[in-house]
């Protein structure tokens, strides 16, 4: 048996259902986690997910010491720093979970060229990316057959969390910079959501006894905060998808568990096509217009259409945006103002906090047109979205100071007055015409 193993944590900061550090601590007498804040992620990242990424490093460290190890961070290049902390404490191993993303692939690349052993294990989803494929193909690109093969996969057992965590003495802990969540992009959060394991489970054992059952009739209630809102925590892996995903479905929660395979679904796309940040993923000769003007009023929520205001007013109020709201807000800025998508992503992630590669472009390109929708082409009007899943205007007058006065469902088309509300503008665009 070897002596001592480096874990190296990316988004999986958690303990529980850990395969990358249960394998390590399996194999090795003693186990090195570390974590690397690297300024080219720290750096582009949300001011909103560089503070998550704070409690949940300070959440991880304490409890690893609780098990009588470390947490030990760096800064700097990972792949540098690896190898620099491999070499202070003898390791010629280290342990990882697999990553779909170009950031990701670049980093396993460059740990290679180290001379340590790299072991990808899996962590980040349900099923992992490409252990489904179909009959002459390397990835599934329609979600209903990939579905179906997801549901009659074998899951891997859920590892429990390690009791101990034995760790090498000498190296120092290194400290979790304060300043964090200052660095990044974007305006942080009016109401912020604090990070790490601890709270996410207790949201998570929150949303399955009080939540999961709603959810089939209400999941698309814009005003009812009826999902599960646990994003950001898969998003860094403070909880597993795979026992998210069991539990869920112990508990009848189909409904929910169809969401989690399209998290999935999305992972092995962008494994397959780790280009999708940048191209079309199927190119239907689109053509795209540049307004600087009609951009910024939507970033702003300064479009004059209300659900689509109240939806990116909610992304800057909260860090956060109701899935019927992003698919609504998504669908003006590229079927209505016909604005690239690669607009509307970098904006959502310089304010998400559960900003993620594979769901944010994957989700993009499906309401753009130039994704995995089987039907590129399909209507999406705003304003009948509003009248069936915010009826009566509670979610835009929540969100849309301006319009909190209007009754009802005049509250979706205040440019039907004359003149519009105080300090509300007119429409930019026809809001029937996407």
């Amino acid at each position: 048996m070897a002596e001592t193993a480096l874990v190296l944590f990316t988004q999986d900061l958690r303990v529980h259902d850990h395969p990358a550090l249960a394998r390590a601590l399996e194999q090795n007498d003693r186990a090195v986690p570390v974590f690397v804040l690297d300024p080219a992620l720290t750096g582009r990242a949300s001011r909103n997910r560089n503070a998550y990424l704070a409690d949940a490093l300070a959440d991880l460290r304490a409890t690893l010491r609780a098990r009588g190890g470390e947490l030990f961070v760096r800064q700097g290049e990972t792949a540098e720093e690896v190898h620099a902390l491999a070499q202070e404490t003898g390791a010629t191993d280290v342990h990882l979970s697999a990553g779909v993303s170009r950031t990701a692939q670049r980093r396993l690349d460059r740990l290679s060229c180290t001379g340590l052993r790299v072991h990808t294990h899996p962590g980040l989803t349900v099923v992992p990316p490409g252990a489904l494929t179909p009959v002459g193909g390397d990835h599934y690109k329609v979600f209903t057959p990939y579905w179906r093969a997801w549901e009659g996969t074998e899951r891997r057992p859920v590892l429990p969390a390690p009791d101990r965590v034995p760790v090498p003495s000498g190296p120092e802990p290194g400290t979790i910079p304060g300043h964090l969540p200052e660095e990044g992009r974007g305006v942080p959060a009016r109401v912020p959501l604090r990070g790490g394991e601890a709270r996410a489970r207790t949201r998570r054992n929150d949303w399955l006894d009080g939540g999961l059952a709603e959810y089939p009739d209400r999941h698309d209630d814009l005003p009812g905060r009826a999902t599960s809102q646990l994003s950001a925590d898969l998003r860094f892996g403070c909880l597993s998808a795979l026992e998210l995903e069991r539990a869920a479905h112990a508990r009848g929660g189909d409904a929910y568990v169809r969401q989690l395979a399209w998290r999935d679904f999305h992972h092995q796309v962008t494994a397959a096509f780790p280009g999708i940040t940048v191209h079309d993923y199927r190119d239907r000769g689109r053509t795209w217009h540049e307004d600087p003007d009609a951009l910024e009023a939507w970033k702003q929520g300064r479009t004059g259409v209300p659900i689509v205001d109240a939806g990116m007013r909610q992304l800057l109020d909260e860090g956060f945006m109701h899935n019927r709201a992003r698919m609504i807000t998504a669908a003006f800025l590229t079927r209505t103002l016909r604005v690239h998508w690669r607009h509307g992503v970098a904006h959502f992630d310089a304010h998400l906090y559960d900003g993620d590669v594979a769901d944010d472009h994957g989700n993009w390109q499906w309401v753009a047109g130039t994704g995995n929708d089987t039907r590129p082409n399909r209507g999406f009007n705003p304003l009948r979205q509003a009248r069936r899943f915010d009826p009566e205007g509670v979610y835009v007058r929540r969100h849309v100071p301006e319009l909190a006065d209007l009754p009802g469902r005049s509250a979706h088309t205040p440019w039907a007055q004359d003149p519009p509300p105080p300090g509300y503008p007119e429409p930019i665009a026809d809001p029937e015409g996407g």
